[in-house]
């Protein structure tokens, strides 16, 4: 399994601070807010693993991380993502570099406290579909959210008004090598994207998806608002356990 991290995107809700350098740049307590996916997937014991960024700042995650050798990584892959063409855009990148292998896919804002060591085995076992996980949050009109019929999900509902059910699709994703295939049927959405949650939807048709609810406190950090959490929950509790 091959690992890719999005941290593309320009960043525009945390500005002036995604002014002058890409939001995935901005520190999270000791580190760098990239720093806190890598380590999610270094941590599941994934080696191999591809960087999306975009926008002004591209060059500077080459100068922060180089070949991921503070990861214990021999080798970082990086692509580039022009414009802000959305996550499933941002994933079709990677389909060289995949090469036929499933995929971890982690935004690049997402900070977890534990691991995902458990889910990666589990999709190791599934072999074929995609599997997600689902957080319970306050504010699940922000996300992506799950409508559950008994242990199955039957659809997700983007950023919906009225969330049908009180938890979060975080931006920890698994799929198999169909994923690409999925993606150049993709139409762009009202916002001009190709959304990923359109990919998770296909996945669900084919009733080939399986979910599971992640341990331990999750939070991207894409606001101010949730950066400043990301920040405190860090601080207070560390990240990345294993």
């Amino acid at each position: 399994m091959k690992g890719v991290v999005l941290a593309g995107g320009l960043g525009s809700r945390l500005h002036p601070l995604t002014k002058v350098t890409n939001k995935h740049l901005l520190p999270v307590y000791d580190r760098p807010m990239i720093y806190y996916p890598i380590q999610t997937l270094v941590n599941a014991g994934i080696r191999e693993i591809m960087l999306v960024t975009g926008g002004n700042n591209a060059g500077d995650f080459l100068k922060l991380l180089g070949n991921g050798k503070e990861f214990g990584l021999h080798h970082l892959d990086y692509t580039y993502q022009e414009g802000e063409g959305g996550i499933a855009d941002a994933l079709r990148l990677a389909e060289y570099f995949a090469d036929g292998e499933p995929v971890c896919v982690v935004l690049g804002d997402n900070i977890i406290e534990g691991n995902i060591v458990r889910a990666t085995q589990a999709f190791r076992e599934q072999k074929v579909g995609a599997k997600i996980l689902l957080k319970e949050v306050k504010d699940p009109q922000r996300f992506g959210v799950p409508v559950l019929n008994g242990d199955r999900v039957v659809k997700i509902e983007e950023k919906p008004k009225q969330p049908r059910s009180p938890y979060a699709v975080t931006g920890l994703y698994f799929y198999d090598a169909r994923v690409f295939d999925i993606i150049k049927t993709l139409k762009p959405s009202g916002r001009g994207e190709l959304e990923i949650t359109d990919v998770n939807n296909a996945y669900i048709e084919a009733r080939q998806l399986t979910w599971e609810v992640l341990e331990g406190w999750w939070t991207d950090a894409g606001t101010t608002a949730s950066l400043l959490q990301a920040n405190q929950l860090v601080a207070q509790t560390g990240a990345n356990k294993l």
